[in-house]
């Protein structure tokens, strides 16, 4: 069966990039022109996603607003004959077949998915987290799409961090298949950089299947008291086959300063308008400042 549906989880407070996020969903910060979460919406859709589902909370409404049609706006842009801007932010409200549905207790990434069972039904689907912008060849939601259509198995993003690193993910123990591909056989939650069975961390990409879904209803909560995806799937690994892709693209953390500066200066250099000035800038910068 075809992945065609996907699940947002935005119910998250953002508290490291307060106090921005205090009155504003950290998925709105914008990445030069364009909020995050528009970024994790193109790339699904690129992937042949259909319909989202985002999970929201409270202060989110700012996301459902900016994925729908603004008539004051537009018409304004129309009476200015600003038509470039008109057919970009039209496009915006017309991406997709978008639903909501709120999750009314911050109890974890697993209770976020869970909220979204009615939505997915018995289809296999797709989970993206909006902390992670991946800039590539082929969307990394694609490359895992392809991966599971040949093995029908979950399947979830994996990047190498160094072990300095591993405690802020989702770790796995696994058996290379090729040079991307892995057969999961445990999966830990934040461990120690000591206890960590590898490098590879599970990023926010996932394809899962709707037998998550019992496994997340008898989920005892985890790490920092929440319900933690991270345990389903192991407990899911006990039952069959899961696998993990080691996708190909750069990944910037946008849930973290350091990363979203990064990712604002290496997009910004890809495009041509901001290629010229703000490099010689930038390279001015860097020889002028001296080292702290």
């Amino acid at each position: 069966m075809r992945v065609r549906k996907a699940v947002f989880p935005v119910a998250g407070h953002g508290t490291r990039f307060l106090p921005a996020t205090k009155s504003s969903p950290k998925e709105m910060l914008p990445l030069i022109d364009k909020p995050l979460v528009q970024y994790v919406v193109e790339e699904a859709i690129a992937s042949g996603i259909e319909q989202i589902l985002f999970v929201t909370g409270r202060n989110k409404r700012a996301i459902e607003d900016h994925f729908d049609i603004s008539f004051e706006l537009e018409a304004v842009l129309k009476e200015k004959k600003k038509e470039a801007m008109l057919r970009e932010v039209r496009t915006i409200a017309e991406m997709a077949d978008l639903f909501y549905v709120r999750q009314k207790e911050a109890l974890g990434l697993g209770h976020a998915i869970l909220c979204a069972r009615d939505f997915v039904g018995d289809e296999p689907f797709a989970v993206l987290l909006g902390d992670d912008i991946i800039e590539g060849d082929s969307p990394c939601l694609a490359q895992l799409i392809s991966c599971f259509n040949r093995y029908g198995s979950p399947i979830v993003a994996l990047e190498q961090v160094p072990l300095s690193e591993i405690s802020h993910y989702g770790c796995v123990r696994a058996d290379s298949i090729t040079d991307r591909l892995y057969e999961i056989s445990d999966l830990v939650e934040k461990p120690k950089q000591g206890d960590a069975p590898s490098d590879l961390a599970v990023i926010g990409r996932y394809v899962l299947t709707p037998d998550i879904f019992p496994l997340l209803e008898r989920q005892q909560p985890g790490m920092g008291g929440e319900i933690q995806i991270t345990d389903a799937l192991r407990s899911l690994s006990q039952q069959g086959i899961i696998f993990g892709y080691r996708f190909e693209g750069t990944r910037y953390d946008c849930g973290d300063k350091l990363g979203f500066l990064m990712a604002t200066i290496d997009m910004a250099l890809k495009r041509p308008e901001f290629n010229g000035r703000f490099r010689d800038f930038l390279e001015k910068k860097l020889f002028s400042v001296p080292a702290l």
